[in-house]
């Protein structure tokens, strides 16, 4: 019965080995020590002079737990490259770690840009342990014990040569202690951190007395305490120097300058100087202690004399300036709502009866041909009167713009409304549409890489008047009046036939925005409207696919290169652009009949027999195409009169695709969309069929796409060797739409066929679109001519400084822009990122001439100091801190020095200052002894002070001992790192 009982007993070991809390940190902090292979002697070269500034420093975290506090920890280290370990094998044994070695170089005191830590104890490496998230720290004394305690245990336990802190207190007091260990020595790293200074702290004996009491060296006579002392001066009062940049007034009107700035021109530098301040640091870089006396009664450090000077400047944060306003303001545009009607009342646009015609007829004065006194036809009379219709019609008390400013920009816009009109329009047509060719440099094609429009053109001018009148005349409201007119004035020219100055000939440019391929189309609109007004017929009005007269290689060459296009081959637009104003006639609809009803006569009596063929009178003949003949009737070919393809925008070409794509894939949907697509193949056969009687598909070919017709020589039976042609495989498929069309088409003269471009309608559209337009539409279409005149401008502005930084900025923005711009409808968020970048541009060049009008280069005589100060004016730009050659005696020295005795002479007791000078403490009445009156008060003064001793005990290991000391008006800092030998104590 007993038997079983011992089985059931439950045997239990208890574990007493289970970490604690405490183990697992300091576990896992070893655990990230050999990870980032920490681990061991750390072995390095001295530090070069300045290699913690111009170095790349880096860093890694990782995120341990103490319970449930979370900590981060980071290494922070200076990359360097990999010493050659072959020849320094053979170590010294006890050589000292190398943080203990960088605690006494002196190459990189005082680094303009570095970790607080770098900058205090002069270390190349370290690793930080910091709570984890910001408002977490840790205040109690004994928790802070305790993470040190953790720290010391992890460094003894690896091996780990580099020193380790811990933050302790909030953030914002950057308080660290840690720890370093070696073989047989450790450095311990402490801070003191204070609100108030005692006074025997704001002197060097005071703080010689402080260091040598906390080594408490037993040696009797002391090693020598080496000492480097910085006094940091700022100078926030630049009396005599007036900021050179004066806002435009906004009142003035001087012929075409509008708010001192003159119309189709963006303004350009701060309104406020960039730079606020200016700190010079005076640094005595090797002093040993008794070389130098400074108590609370006497001092001889004198600023003038410091061995060492440098100088960095402190930006203004955001500074006003004017482009990037200018920017901005225009760039809030595009998130407006309203549309035009909403901002200026009931809309001007629309057709209600005699007064509102009156008023779309408003400015036609300005170019309507008459025999007036030019004075009466004035722009201003116009527009008055205008106004006060449009003012009625809106019910606004007062228009947006006044008169003169309209005026200004009306005549800027349309410069060919300004001439004499008593001869007509006819004179001046072709200066008004035909720009000259324009300069083909890399600023004036920055166009087709932002999708803007030339500099030179309509649209760009229109731009940047609205930017300004935006920004001073009346904002989104001025915007939606002179858009108003302007859309007036497109309708007043179209109606009567005037080009629009300032677009190059030619089909809309692909390569420019949506608003100025609109406006192309429409002068393309006019020139035909024009020409069909003015009764133009004959050979000038209508152009050959193969291009210049007389070159019939050309349209072969271009078909040659593309065989596989069933649309027009050789017609590409290229050979259009290139026409002077050429037009082709066509005549009404019922005459279009009665020619389609001749030639169907003369087509049915030609079926009959082949030969009366040849006696239809043949129309539309360009000129003899020169080498190829007929091959039937054997007589030359002629080249036919053609009608220009239609041109098209790229949202008609889109719209047009899209059309195409839903026909699908099937047969039928193909064969419908080659019918669509091959209009202008069809009226080219006919012009083809009327100027070569007696013609066949081979000789159209031949012409039109010579590829598409193979010749090769052949034997014929008498032995001659003759060459014979026929159609390509492709010409030869059944129902071949080549093929069709032929079939189908008549031989019609150009003339009288039927338009394949209805201007009417095309240029209605175009100014309904116009009329449509918002405020923020317009701002949309626009923001890339503004972001190219803008680019331009800083170009301009950069040229005169010559920075080289800003050089590598500006192509940065361009190819910035070239990305997000030339995609329909870009981010908000990527136009703010080039805005910015164009402002930060405009700051920086508003520095260099703040600096520039500071330190007098351009009225510097010695050219070889000019070159100096204009070098070290670029330094101060681009780095840091600058140092001033020669100190105080050299060139920018002595500038500086008078720059701070003329802010000292100006208030005696700078306000800043007067609390302290009340308070007439000893460093007060120190400082202002002697020389120092030329300078205000240090506002920092930096000590670090080192030595070499035996610690604890005076047979101890000799070992480096540094403390840094800084004291600013809000606070004073102690920071020590004090050595002991381990071994012998």
């Amino acid at each position: 019965a007993l038997s079983p009982q011992p089985e059931s007993e439950v045997f239990e070991i208890t574990d007493f080995t289970t970490a604690s809390e405490w183990e697992r940190f300091i576990s896992k902090i070893e655990e990230v020590l050999n990870d980032w292979k920490l681990i061991g002697i750390s072995s390095g070269k001295p530090l070069e002079k300045g290699v913690y500034t111009t170095g790349v420093w880096e860093e890694k975290s990782d995120e341990i737990s103490f319970a449930d506090f979370k900590f981060s920890i980071t290494h922070h280290y200076l990359v360097q490259e990999p010493s050659d370990k072959d020849g320094k094998e053979e170590l010294v044994e006890d050589a000292l770690p190398l943080p203990m070695q960088d605690l006494l170089c002196m190459n990189n005191d005082f680094p303009p840009r570095a970790h607080c830590l770098v900058r205090w104890y002069g270390l190349r490496e370290f690793v930080v342990i910091a709570p984890a998230a910001n408002n977490d720290a840790v205040l109690s004394e004994s928790k802070c014990n305790l993470l040190l305690s953790s720290v010391s245990i992890a460094l003894g336990n690896t091996g780990c040569q580099v020193p380790l802190f811990v933050q302790i207190h909030h953030k914002w007091r950057r308080m660290y202690v840690g720890e370093c260990q070696g073989p047989g020595v450790r450095t311990d790293f402490e801070m003191v951190h204070l609100r108030k200074v005692p006074n025997q702290y704001t002197h060097l004996s005071g703080l010689l007395d402080i260091f040598k009491t906390k080594i408490g060296c037993p040696l009797t006579p002391l090693p020598p305490v080496s000492m480097t002392v910085r006094l940091t001066y700022v100078l926030q009062d630049w009396q005599q120097y007036f900021w050179p940049q004066q806002p435009p007034d906004i009142d003035a009107l001087v012929g075409g300058e509008v708010g001192g700035l003159e119309f189709g021109k963006l303004p350009f530098g701060a309104c406020e100087d960039p730079i606020s301040e200016l700190h010079l640091a005076t640094t005595w870089p090797h002093l040993t202690e008794g070389v130098i006396v400074e108590n609370d009664a006497y001092s001889d450090l004198d600023p003038v004399q410091a061995p060492q000077w440098s100088v960095r400047v402190r930006k203004a944060d955001n500074p006003q300036c004017l482009l990037g306003d200018f920017l901005t303001e225009f760039f809030k545009l595009c998130r407006r709502k309203e549309s035009t009607d909403e901002i200026l009342g009931r809309s001007a646009f629309e057709e209600e009866g005699k007064e509102v015609a009156d008023i779309s007829h408003a400015l036609s004065k300005l170019t309507e041909p008459a025999p007036v006194p030019i004075h009466k036809l004035s722009v201003t009379n116009m527009v008055h009167s205008a106004k006060k219709k449009i003012r009625k019609h809106r019910g606004v008390d007062e228009s947006p713009l006044n008169n003169e400013v309209l005026n200004t920009i009306l005549l800027f816009l349309f410069p060919d409304a300004a001439e004499k009109l008593l001869d007509g329009f006819e004179s001046r047509t072709s200066t008004s549409a035909g720009n000259n060719p324009p300069p083909e440099n890399e600023d004036y094609n920055l166009f087709s890489h932002f999708k803007s429009a030339p500099s030179d053109s309509l649209t760009y001018k229109l731009a940047l008047c609205l930017c300004m009148i935006n920004f001073y005349h009346g904002g989104v409201k001025g915007v939606a009046h002179l858009w108003q007119e302007f859309v007036l004035e497109m309708r007043y020219r179209w109606e009567n036939n005037y080009l629009i100055p300032g677009l190059a000939n030619g089909p809309p440019d692909l390569r420019c925005c949506l608003l100025h391929q609109k406006l192309q189309m429409l002068n393309c609109c006019i020139e035909r409207k024009k020409a069909r007004d003015e009764g133009k017929r004959g050979s000038v009005s209508d152009r050959s696919p193969s291009g210049v007269a007389g070159d019939p290689g050309k349209g072969a060459e271009q078909a040659g290169e593309n065989p596989d296009k069933e649309k027009e081959v050789g017609k590409s637009w290229d050979s259009w652009s290139d026409s002077e104003e050429e037009f082709f006639e066509c005549l009404s609809d019922t005459e279009d009949f009665k020619g389609n009803g001749q030639e169907n006569g003369k087509k049915g009596g030609a079926k009959e027999g082949n030969k009366e063929t040849v006696n239809l009178k043949p129309e539309g003949r360009l000129h003899p195409h020169g080498k190829l003949m007929l091959l039937h009737p054997g007589e030359p070919l002629y080249i036919p009169i053609t009608q220009e393809p239609a041109p098209m925008t790229e949202d008609l070409l889109e719209e047009q695709s899209e059309v195409l794509a839903k026909l699908g894939t099937s047969a039928e949907g193909a064969h419908l969309r080659a019918r669509m697509q091959s209009a202008c193949l069809l009226s080219d056969m006919e012009s083809f069929k009327a100027a070569n009687p007696g013609c066949c598909l081979e000789d159209f070919v031949r012409w039109y796409s010579p590829r598409d017709y193979i010749e090769e020589e052949v034997i014929d039976e008498k032995g001659n060797v003759v060459i014979k042609g026929e159609l390509s495989a492709r010409m030869k498929i059944p129902s071949n739409m080549w093929v069709e069309a032929w079939e189908t088409a008549k031989p019609v003269p150009a003339r009288r066929q039927k338009r394949l471009f209805d201007d009417t309608r095309e240029a209605e559209k175009v100014l309904h679109y116009l009329a449509v337009q918002k405020p923020a539409d317009l701002a949309r279409h626009l923001l890339p001519c503004i972001i190219h005149a803008a680019v331009l401008k800083v170009k301009e502005e950069e040229a005169l400084e010559d920075i080289s930084s800003v050089k590598k900025i500006i192509k940065q923005i361009i190819s910035h822009s070239s990305k997000v711009l030339r995609f329909p409808n870009p981010e908000d968020k990527k136009l703010e990122e080039i805005i910015a970048q164009i402002m930060s541009v405009e700051a920086i060049i508003a520095r260099a001439r703040s600096l520039k009008a500071k330190f007098g280069v351009d009225k510097c005589e010695n050219e070889e100091e000019k070159e100096d100060l204009q070098r070290f004016v670029n330094c101060l730009l681009e780095q840091p801190e600058v140092s001033v050659i020669g100190a105080g005696r050299g060139p920018a020295g002595s500038i500086i020095h008078k720059l701070f005795m003329n802010a000292q002479r100006v208030s005696v007791v700078p306000p800043l200052d007067e609390e302290l000078r009340r308070s007439s403490s000893p460093e007060e009445r120190r400082l202002n002894a002697g020389a120092a009156s030329d300078f205000p008060p240090p506002t920092g003064r930096e000590v670090i002070l080192r030595t070499t001793v035996p610690r604890p005990a005076p047979y101890s290991k000799p070992l480096p001992q540094r403390m840094y000391s800084v004291l600013t008006k809000e606070d004073f800092r102690l920071v020590g790192a004090f050595s002991a030998d381990t071994t012998f104590f």
